[in-house]
């Protein structure tokens, strides 16, 4: 049972990471320009005398090791390979670094967003939540949802007259 919820729990976040935040947005990026610097680092290095990056492969491995600051790759030789991987370097760390503090920032700053279409997806949310509450939080939350509902009525009451 508590297998199921875990379970549930993660697909539930995963499901706010991916819609509410620019997760995916940016490792489609960062993948993109991964491919883009690489290719261009191969094409850079491939005529040089004794490079480490004979093929795409290893220019690909060597984008990879470059942005994550592994720094366990072996530098390009040619200037223009140094420059582009200088940038790719930057410009990698940036975006994957980026990524991580975005996907976080966003996802527990969500909740305190209060422009009105988010108001539902707020409520929705928590409503999903239901089941982890105790009975004093229903309670609660019952409390608050009359109070909503005759705060309506009497808008409603004002303007019909």
């Amino acid at each position: 049972m508590r297998r199921a919820k875990r379970g549930t729990r993660f697909k539930r976040f995963m499901h706010d990471v991916s819609m509410h935040t620019p997760f995916l947005k940016m490792i489609l990026l960062l993948i993109a320009l991964w491919i883009v610097f690489s290719i261009a680092l191969y094409l850079a290095e491939r005529a040089v005398e004794g490079t480490a990056i004979r093929s795409l492969g290893e220019a690909m491995y060597w984008g990879i090791a470059a942005f994550s600051t592994a720094g366990i790759a072996d530098a390009p030789q040619s200037g223009l390979a140094q420059l582009v991987g200088g940038v790719w370097i930057v410009v990698g760390s940036v975006l994957f670094f980026g990524t991580i503090v975005a996907t976080i920032t966003g996802y527990f700053m969500r909740p305190m967003q209060r422009p009105a279409k988010r108001i539902i997806d707020t409520i929705e949310y928590n409503l999903e939540q239901l089941d982890d509450l105790t009975i004093d939080e229903l309670d609660l939350l019952k409390k608050t949802v009359d109070t909503l509902i005759m705060h309506v009525e009497r808008i409603k009451k004002k303007q019909s007259r």
